[in-house]
């Protein structure tokens, strides 16, 4: 399955955005192949403003958050694997939603051939886990 993050993420920016108010990402700046202005992070984390009138080209795929803003004067390109999104919320009033490691494990594929399995009777217990 294709992990829920991304499209919370797009999910959550358009609630905010719909309610004029201000989206932000909470971003763990220390995840591999994070590009942001080092000098903006605080405790391996940034917050960055990712509101229509702070950033050009906002994007969110599947894979990854891209924009490019201004900090300080400076054009820079900021790219986020959405792995290393660990937020997403309204400035106003802190609304939206905060997503944990398990968001973005991978799950397996109920559907691949496992050696020796002849594909009939039980594969195992449901796996169900309590939402917060």
């Amino acid at each position: 399955m294709i992990p829920s993050r991304p499209y919370l993420i797009r999910a959550f920016y358009d609630w905010i955005t719909d309610n004029l108010w201000t989206p932000y990402l909470l971003v763990n700046a220390e995840f591999e192949h994070v590009s942001v202005p080092q000098v903006y992070v605080d405790n391996g984390k940034i917050v960055l403003n990712v509101s229509f009138n702070a950033v050009k080209s906002f994007e969110v795929t599947n894979s990854e958050v891209t924009f490019t803003a201004r900090f300080n004067g400076m054009k820079e390109d900021v790219f986020v694997p959405v792995g290393a999104v660990e937020a997403i919320y309204a400035f106003e009033n802190g609304q939206g939603m905060h997503f944990s490691d398990y968001d973005m494990t991978p799950q397996p594929d109920d559907s691949a051939d496992v050696p020796g399995d002849s594909g009939k009777g039980k594969k195992g217990p449901p796996n169900l886990r309590v939402v917060k």
